[in-house]
């Protein structure tokens, strides 16, 4: 992976501790793998899977494999409106720019 493609995940997994302080729910991870899938290349997405295996909410105990089961199987358009909404804001509050860039 490039420096670029790096920093971007590095940036991602901070962007990832802010706006989920308490760590990641894992009713979040399939609709949070789909809007990441929305700005990242396949293999940033796996390199953050395999990070989110330690931003697990509290409590719960979340392998990397447990993530990469839920990245083959996170598509978008499973996600309800209501659960695509929350984990927008929580990226939002986090810094992650969910706004397509302008051609």
């Amino acid at each position: 992976m490039t420096s670029t493609g790096t920093n971007l995940a590095a940036r991602v997994l901070e962007w990832l501790r802010a706006g989920y302080p308490q760590g990641v729910p894992q009713q979040d991870y399939v609709v949070l793998l789909g809007l990441l899938r929305r700005k990242l290349t396949d293999t940033e997405v796996h390199q953050i899977a395999t990070e989110l295996a330690g931003l697990a909410e509290q409590g719960e105990v979340i392998t990397t494999a447990d993530v990469e089961r839920l990245i083959g199987n996170a598509t978008l358009d499973e996600a309800a409106p209501d659960d695509v909404r929350r984990v927008s804001s929580r990226l939002a509050a986090g810094g992650w720019p969910l706004a397509d860039d302008p051609a």
